[in-house]
């Protein structure tokens, strides 16, 4: 007969192992790992017994999201928060994560939900503080300044929150561990503890950690995969917009984009993103094109800008802001190649506005059209809207969601479209041209002859 293989738990922390341990590796606690049952099942970190049992017998219902009614982080997180489950929340220190949360926790206590935050770092009357600043404080919002994992257990185990926030992450120790809080040990140890706990309290737990100087989430490949949702909070801060992303999300998709303004009052959704980037947009100027971008699975217009200044006989150099600097360096190569434009003879510096951050293929063309504008000294024409992807070769290929970016810009005012051949027919009453090549785009956007 086949040996049985066996497996342990430690019923403190409820870590599994391969093997028999005096001390438990993950809490360190001494005559804590037992042997699991070997007819399959296993023992749950309150010691009960828990077998097999059909998928179809439970009651989805608990799974749904809970709203925050706070928009776009309810975007993002596709509806809500889900009971039990546990999101870290990443971004640099001072970009508004905290502001985030609170509001978060506001607006779910004003609906009569308890909500408890943890406060590692500030004190209670300082969070007080903060939180009248943003609005009436509901009473069923709680605050506790406990830094011990045990502490905080048993706060949720006797509070039982519908929404609990720990901020941050790297605050909380266990005191068994001879390890600094924030070190690998303690926030393997300290999350593990605090997902165990949400789990069986069907609390939906917020992990707030900050970002090292390497610009990753601290302790990524430790808390990761330990979480059930990791989110991205994250903006240039010579700018007021911040961003909201999903890096991971089991219980819905990872490709929707939550946009903040940080105000006077708190963190306010950004409504309609494209007004707000094109609100001070002068047409009419060489090098400025407006591109239809997309956000998640939102399309949003931006305006592109690039300035080129001649330095020939020198190599010129380029300077990017909100775009992907490697993107535009083979936009350039191909412009150079392709088109017949001296890009490399030119200094070149190339910026999205209003701190929008562009990265997706979509804005190859319309970066290719406004160099090729700025290096002509050839406006686009102001109702022109570009967008598609670039090849090697100087075709135009296709990008996702051509068909929606295109009313997104008719619904703006822009009545003439520079995208692929293989694009849809566009709204009625807009003039769509499709090319096949960048020379193409670059005479219908301006109006020149292809090269």
């Amino acid at each position: 007969m086949p040996r049985r293989r066996r497996s342990f738990v430690c019923r403190e922390c409820g870590a599994q192992h391969t093997a028999w341990t005096g001390r438990c590796p993950a809490c360190q606690a001494w005559a804590t790992v037992e042997e699991v049952d070997a007819g399959g099942t296993r023992t749950s970190v309150t010691g009960a017994m828990s077998g097999a049992a059909p998928l179809s017998s439970f009651d989805l219902d608990t799974t749904l999201p809970t709203p925050t009614d706070l928009q776009e982080l309810d975007r993002v997180l596709g509806g809500g928060l889900t009971p039990g489950s546990v999101t870290l929340l990443g971004g640099e220190p001072g970009i508004g994560k905290s502001t985030l949360t609170l509001q978060m926790a506001m607006s779910v206590s004003q609906r009569g939900a308890t909500t408890l935050l943890v406060a590692g770092e500030e004190s209670p009357a300082q969070v007080a503080a903060r939180a009248g600043r943003l609005g009436a404080v509901p009473d069923s919002l709680l605050v506790v300044d406990e830094l011990t994992v045990d502490g905080i257990v048993s706060t949720l185990e006797a509070t039982r929150p519908q929404v609990a926030i720990i901020d941050s992450i790297q605050t909380i120790s266990v005191e068994r561990l001879e390890s600094a809080p924030g070190s690998v040990a303690q926030l393997k140890a300290v999350t593990e503890r605090l997902v165990q706990a949400a789990k069986r309290l069907g609390s939906s737990l917020v992990l707030i950690g900050h970002l090292t100087k390497e610009g990753s989430l601290a302790g990524p490949k430790v808390i990761e995969h330990l979480v059930d949702t990791v989110l991205s909070f994250g903006g240039d801060r010579s700018s007021q917009l911040r961003y909201l992303r999903s890096l991971k999300h089991r219980y819905g998709p990872t490709s929707e984009v939550g946009l903040f303004e940080m105000a006077t009052d708190g963190l306010q959704a950004v409504d309609d993103p494209s007004e707000r980037f094109l609100a001070d947009r002068q047409p009419g100027l060489p090098g400025s094109v407006v591109v239809a971008s997309l956000e998640g699975r939102r399309p949003v217009l931006v305006e592109l800008q690039a300035l080129a200044i001649d330095v020939a006989p020198h190599r010129g150099s380029t300077t990017v802001q909100g775009i992907d600097g490697r993107r535009l360096a083979m936009v350039g190569a191909v412009l150079d190649r392709r088109v017949g434009l001296a890009v490399g003879r030119h200094d070149l510096f190339v910026s999205a506005t209003g701190g929008a951050k562009l990265g997706e293929p979509g804005t190859d063309l319309a970066m290719a059209v406004a160099v090729a504008s700025a290096i002509e000294d050839r406006p686009v024409g102001p109702e022109v809207v570009v967008c598609g992807e670039v090849g090697l070769g100087g075709e135009v290929r296709s990008v996702p969601q051509l068909e929606a970016r295109l009313h997104e810009a008719y619904r703006l005012g822009f009545r003439t479209a520079v995208v692929p051949a293989s694009a849809p027919e566009g709204p009625t009453g807009m003039t769509v041209s499709m090319v096949s090549t960048v020379a193409d785009a670059v005479a219908a956007a301006t109006g020149s002859h292809a090269t």
